[in-house]
């Protein structure tokens, strides 16, 4: 046995557990995207990482659609609040059917259902042959009600997918669960085999030197990363991303208050417990200079993002037109200014990323705008990409309003983007290598002469 043999026995891979005759495919797909479905197709349990603008949705819908053709049965497509309504309106528009479902009472025969994540409880799994997760880096939370809860849901379903932008944007770990959901390898199971703790860095696991390309070969036999179509093998034209601008403006704060006693300044900590105390104090002079930054182009939509109550509170005061989306609203209420916004019916909203930062696609907008940010990369890349997608026709601008006391935040951002921009880098080259040697063609190169046969 030749070497590279031996160590092609060593791969280990995700067996598809889908269909073998692939149906004719909507003809609205582009070719990443038709080559995306003919994937999950094939795979029955996989996972779509498409960037933001890639057409995730319309690869969901149209995996969805095959599903339910093929078993007859309901597939269920969940998405975070308010993403249902766009997700029906982007079926209409290529042909499939979609029903906003709230509860068990509304399905009604084969189809696809959508709902949001928020009404898991209130649908009966065994009468579902499919499910769709969209934004499906819900599922990271190991001990997460809302993840165990999908987990259960679906652990007995043959028709499995989760799609999401941004896997794992500073930690691997994620790619377990969505490994799990999939049915590819349990979690624990894929840290064992890939991942070692690192005592470096308090024990957070990171990838074996030696696995890091066997790892990502194994994510490529069950889910597809693409961050533009050439990952694929295809042309970018007509996805390349206008500018992003990120302002950084650093507000003067009285560095007098909140001194302890005896002393001129107070002494600011980095810890979490440190930078919180520190943003209640700033809140005001934040919340002032973004209130200065909007108020200079009123006639923009603005998306206002806050991580605090005090911080929304602080901005509203000082906003008087702005329309605020929080927890304590019922999902109708949140829903209706969701969309209203959408429609440009708003023209400036305040939230917080964790209740719309994803799925939501609001290309009509290039201003946006963060009272303050928090240590989660995840939630300003997320919280950005409703605005820098492709398909966004503007350049962007994000004004970021922080003190001085807080730009450890800012430092954790730019430490985890890069970790970001070198973890996909991973993902796509690991899906060159799978996608694109498949449709390379050898030059035929015979190692023995050809002989006539005796008859001639």
């Amino acid at each position: 046995m030749e070497y590279h043999e031996f160590l092609k026995r060593k791969e280990f891979k995700a067996l598809p557990s889908g269909m073998a005759d692939l149906p004719e495919l909507s003809k609205n797909l582009f070719p990443h995207q038709r080559d995306v479905v003919n994937f999950l197709l094939r795979a029955g349990r996989g996972a779509a990482f498409l960037d933001t603008g890639l057409g995730k949705t319309l690869v969901e819908l149209e995996w969805a659609r095959c599903i339910v053709e093929h078993i007859n049965k309901p597939v269920i497509f969940f998405a975070p609040l308010a993403v249902g309504l766009q997700h029906q309106r982007e079926g209409q528009r290529f042909g499939i059917d979609v029903t906003l479902a709230r509860g068990q009472g509304d399905i009604n025969g084969a189809g696809i259902y959508i709902t949001n994540y928020e009404r898991l409880g209130k649908f009966d799994r065994q009468s579902f042959g499919g499910i769709v997760l969209d934004e499906s880096s819900i599922v990271k939370s190991f001990n997460g009600k809302i993840s165990r809860g999908l987990m259960e849901f679906s652990n007995d379903m043959h028709w499995r997918l989760a799609a999401t932008a941004t896997p794992a944007p500073n930690d691997h770990m994620e790619l377990g669960q969505h490994s799990q959901f999939t049915g590819a390898m349990a979690s624990n199971e894929m840290l064992a085999r890939f991942f070692i703790a690192d005592q470096k860095q308090m024990g957070k696991y990171r990838l074996k030197r030696h696995g890091v390309k066997p790892f990502w070969s194994w994510v490529a036999s069950w889910a597809r990363c693409v961050g533009k179509p050439s990952d694929m093998g295809y042309e970018d034209h007509g996805y390349n991303l206008p500018r992003l601008h990120e302002h950084m403006h650093l507000v003067e704060t009285d560095m007098t208050e909140g001194a302890a006693e005896g002393e001129l300044f107070r002494i600011t900590n980095t810890n979490a417990t440190g930078i919180h105390k520190e943003k209640r104090l700033t809140a005001n002079d934040r919340a002032a200079k973004i209130a200065e930054v909007v108020s200079a182009e009123p006639d923009e939509p603005w998306m206002i993002w806050v991580e605090t109550d005090y911080d929304a509170e602080a901005i509203m005061r000082l906003l008087p037109d702005a329309i605020e989306v929080n927890g304590k609203m019922p999902p109708e209420m949140k829903e209706e200014r969701l969309n209203a916004f959408t429609n440009g019916d708003i023209k400036q909203l305040v939230s917080k990323p964790s209740i719309a930062g994803y799925g939501l696609n609001w290309q009509h907008c290039a201003r946006t705008a963060f009272v303050g940010l928090s240590f989660s990369y995840e939630m300003y890349y997320q919280a950005i990409r409703r605005f820098y997608r492709f398909g966004q026709q503007r350049e962007v601008h994000a004004h970021i309003a922080m003190a001085e006391t807080e730009l450890a935040i800012w430092q954790t951002i730019k430490r985890k983007r890069d970790e970001h921009e070198t973890m996909k880098r991973e993902m796509f080259d690991a899906m060159k290598r799978e996608v694109l040697e498949k449709h390379v063609k050898h030059a035929y190169q015979p190692t023995e002469n050809a002989q006539l046969p005796n008859w001639l």
